[in-house]
């Protein structure tokens, strides 16, 4: 499977000639939604899903049922539902945000685990109940702390292990993020730019 990393939380995933995309947010470039049979979105911030662009895509658009995306007909997931979109194998997974702050409101976020293999937690750090070898996590957000991020990767132990929900970081804080995640995990983790593939 090819994985395309985009701006901030949007990663493009193809095999066999099918394209599944998850979070195509605001701030994720067009092109990652190109040829896409499926789209995968974790929750409704405007960060993780651009509703202008998935209305008019014409291709089926999943996310948890609880959602709010105006203009969009979503496919309504729950936790623990197992579910083919686009032609991929996908789990999903936990059941909430991760709180920003006391007294907040949240809403509902999805984790999904796609093909047993590759998991994006969207803004969660859900640990599944299975193992998982690719892991994408989110490395800053109001809602994150380095450690709880480190102790994310620690806890799921993955083979490979990439940076998402990086958008809002400059280069220094980018450099500082992976420098900590390097030093202080041992999952293959790597930082991809925007566009590139592995």
């Amino acid at each position: 499977m090819r994985m395309t990393k985009y701006t901030h939380s949007c990663v493009r995933l193809e095999k066999d000639g099918r394209v599944l995309v998850i979070d195509p947010g605001t701030w994720s470039e067009p092109r990652a939604l190109a040829g896409a049979d499926a789209v995968l979105v974790t929750h409704e911030h405007a960060d993780h899903v651009d509703s202008l662009r998935l209305a008019g895509l014409g291709v089926p658009v999943y996310a948890p049922a609880e959602a709010d995306i105006p203009r969009v007909n979503v496919i309504g997931v729950s936790s623990g539902e197992e579910f083919t979109a686009g032609g991929f194998r996908v789990r999903a997974v936990g059941g909430r945000h991760a709180c920003v702050h006391a007294g907040r409101p949240d809403c509902a976020n999805l984790g999904y685990l796609v093909e047993d293999a590759v998991y994006h937690p969207g803004d969660s750090l859900h640990v599944p109940d299975r193992p998982v070898e690719t892991l994408l996590v989110p490395v800053h957000g109001s809602w994150l702390k380095m450690t709880e991020a480190i102790d994310f990767v620690h806890a799921i132990q993955p083979r490979r292990t990439y940076a998402i929900h990086d958008g809002s970081l400059n280069e220094r804080g980018l450099s500082s993020a992976n420098g900590w995640l390097t030093q202080e995990t041992h999952s293959g983790y790597r930082y991809l730019r925007p566009g590139e593939s592995v």
